[in-house]
């Protein structure tokens, strides 16, 4: 095994040090996923609330029935890159999912890139999700009749300020992944089991009141006319270039995939459990693209009974499945929709701290962070003392920041740490190509640019001011990875020197 122990920020990691065991074994993560256990993880963090929303919303103001393709226009965009991610994760099956990737394809300097954007996507994500969870908690109980004291119901389920819900689930669970990956496994199988059967009774109550008149020469929909303009900050890029595009017609089903492909992110949370997976070049892939292939059904299903109860242009935008039920009489279906938010935003939690805690370990393990975020409880084979400050840190971030107006942030670094990866695949075919690859991404190099494309495509599509926002975090980053992690990387002599002889000691 050879390092490349040069003092370029664009040393590489070789592919033999990724995937073998280049550190001790305080640093060595236990396997204890399955291959069902990672469609699991995939359903809990792509399915949230939001399927039981998204395509009313966009069916009434942007598609109208033609949500349903744009749905499927979403679901292929993702599976470009989820294809992508398979290819890798067979060849590079280690924790750190495209951080690690970009270490060992494009050199150091870029992996702390992408392991920067990841850490402020899930650590945003846990914080905002954490805050709609709270909202969804505090009006199912109304719509159940529980009413909250005036001495604690101004905590209680508020957008801003101190929350004592949000405060309380993010800190449950942290400590159920601070417990091993197995605990939290079976809290989350729980959890996704609940939420598909409220899914399931969406999709066969609707079918049972289901109008095909209301989609018969309504796909797409006559055109109507463009949104409404909005200041340059918080216009979407290409918005900002060409104006927004107009609604309903084919213009608006495809201007509806991108918000849809949003509500998909979360299944490259799968590719972090690599390290912590039996046969892991094989199951990964599978549990990616699975994991993703089912959620997209599962969305496609809500959306076809969606508009297939109400006309879209009589769908309520602000709660579009609830108030579709009770046109047709299924007024028992608004407060298992809310049950079923409510259980799916917990998956949702619990999957980013688990993602989180991987990719931070993955980047501490190679000294770019401080390597003692990277040590593992020997207890609980976990890595719980790193859980625990991703939890504490999530619980300030949420009290204290106005965090739902940071909601596109998430989505920005997740997509860029798509483009890289599916770049990578590329680049890895040329230089790297007697690497075994328990998956190969077919008709490369033409999918993995399509996903590029796709990648780019979605993030013309986040507003200005979270393109600056996020220019702001990686300047922030750089000037970390300048002062802190490239004298500190396990690729300088010294350093890895010193780590050794402390562990020696």
């Amino acid at each position: 095994m050879s390092l490349d122990r040069s003092t370029s920020i664009f040393r590489r990691l070789p592919a033999d040090a990724a995937s073998g065991l280049r550190t001790t074994a305080r640093h060595e993560l236990a396997r204890v996923y399955r291959s069902n256990d990672l469609i699991v993880l995939g359903l809990g963090a792509m399915i949230g609330a939001g399927i039981f929303s998204i395509a009313g919303r966009q069916a009434a103001t942007t598609a109208g029935p033609g949500v349903i393709l744009s749905f499927l226009i979403a679901g292929i965009t993702m599976l470009l890159s989820a294809l992508c991610y398979g290819e890798l994760s067979s060849t590079l099956p280690v924790s750190g999912s495209a951080y690690s990737y970009t270490y060992v394809i494009f050199g150091e300097v870029w992996a702390w890139i992408i392991g920067w954007a990841l850490i402020l996507e899930m650590q945003v994500a846990i914080a905002v999700v954490s805050r709609v969870w709270s909202i969804y908690f505090a009006q199912t109980l109304t719509d159940l009749g529980v009413s909250f004291p005036d001495s604690v119901a101004w905590m209680i389920g508020k957008p801003e300020g101190f929350d004592l819900p949000t405060l309380v689930i993010i800190g449950l669970l942290t400590l159920i992944v601070a417990g091993g990956a197995r605990v939290g496994m079976r809290a989350l199988y729980i959890l996704v089991g609940a939420k598909l059967l409220a899914i399931g009774a969406v999709i066969v109550v609707g079918a049972l009141n289901f109008d095909q008149a209301n989609i018969d020469g309504k796909i797409p929909a006559p055109l109507g006319p463009a949104p409404e303009q909005v200041d340059l900050l918080h216009s979407t890029v290409i918005g900002a270039f060409f104006g927004e595009a107009q609604t309903f017609g084919w213009f608006g089903i495809f201007a509806a995939a991108p918000a849809i492909a949003f509500a998909y992110i979360g299944w490259d949370i799968v590719a972090t459990a690599a390290e912590e997976t039996s046969d892991a070049p094989r199951t990964i892939p599978t549990g990616v693209i699975r994991s993703l292939v089912l959620a997209t059904v599962l969305y496609i299903g809500v959306a076809v009974v969606m508009v297939g109860m109400v006309p879209y242009d009589q769908i309520d935008p602000g709660s579009p499945l609830g108030a579709a039920f009770r046109h047709v009489g299924a007024d028992i279906m608004p407060h298992i929709i809310n049950i079923g938010a409510f259980l799916g935003l917990t998956s949702v939690i619990l999957v980013l701290i688990v993602g989180l805690t991987r990719v931070v370990f993955s980047v501490a393990r190679d000294g770019l962070l401080p390597r003692g975020l990277a040590s593992i409880n020997r207890r609980y084979r976990s890595p719980s003392r790193l859980t625990m400050i991703i939890g504490g840190t999530a619980i300030v971030l949420a009290e204290t920041v106005p965090v739902l107006t940071l909601e596109q942030l998430t989505v920005m670094g997740t997509v860029f740490a798509f483009t890289f990866v599916a770049a990578g695949v590329i680049v890895m075919r040329r230089t790297m190509p007697d690497l075994p690859r328990g998956f190969r991404v077919p008709l490369s190099p033409a999918v993995p640019t399509l996903a590029v494309l796709a990648s780019v495509w979605l993030m013309m599509n986040l507003q200005v001011v979270t393109w600056l926002y996020f220019a702001a975090w990686m300047a922030f980053g750089l000037i970390i990875y300048l002062v802190y992690g490239r004298p500190h990387s396990m690729l300088d002599p010294r350093a890895r020197a010193y780590a050794q002889g402390r562990h020696r000691r």
